[in-house]
């Protein structure tokens, strides 16, 4: 497989990325949702620093996305797809992009405001991207919730519509962002002549 985005189909570093990412959500999902009923202690100090260090891995993962999408572009959309579908979904991609980017920093201006340390595994600190204010911070938790629920939304309706083009309309649309043979594309029926 190309490592590179082609035409008619995404790269194979595209799609590592792409599903590295996914997994990366879940997993943040999965801690975040349950980190603020911990009770205090060690195991939820631990769970704010992986959940802040894999936000800054996401975030990284973004902006690497974003540059590896400029140097080698994006298939066009799938033959036959209606203008107003192929609009919608490029309004989706380009909110999953922000979203991806607006999330982790805000979650660091969450962290920064609280006046803590940001580290990345433990290998390095990060600098503050805001001075510690309790305003900012709690305004900040609100739009870091408020962000991540709409990536839900937004990212269920992607899946979703990527789903009903390889069920229903038996198009490449999710093929073409897996490793080639994953799925199979069925033919359309064709009428009888």
């Amino acid at each position: 497989m190309p490592l590179k985005n082609s035409a008619t189909r995404w790269g194979s570093v595209s799609i590592g990325l792409h599903w590295l990412v996914v997994a990366l959500i879940l997993l943040m999902a999965w801690i975040g949702l349950r980190m603020g009923g911990m009770p205090n202690g060690p195991d939820k100090i631990a769970t704010y620093a992986l959940h802040k260090s894999v936000g800054i891995s996401i975030l990284a993962l973004a902006v690497l996305r974003l540059a590896w999408r400029a140097v080698t572009g994006a298939p066009a959309h799938v033959a036959g797809t209606p203008p107003w579908q192929a609009r919608i979904a490029t309004l989706a991609h380009v909110a999953l992009y922000a979203l991806l980017l607006a999330i982790p920093l805000s979650g660091w201006v969450v962290n920064s405001s609280a006046g803590f340390p940001l580290q990345w595994f433990g290998l390095f600190n990060l600098p503050a991207i805001a001075g510690k204010d309790q305003g900012l911070h709690a305004l900040a938790e609100q739009v870091h919730e408020w962000l991540f629920w709409t990536l839900v939304l937004v990212a269920v309706a992607h899946a979703a519509a990527a789903i009903h083009h390889h069920l229903f309309l038996r198009d490449d649309t999710l093929a073409r962002m897996l490793p080639r043979g994953w799925l199979r594309v069925a033919d359309k029926e064709t009428p009888d002549a």
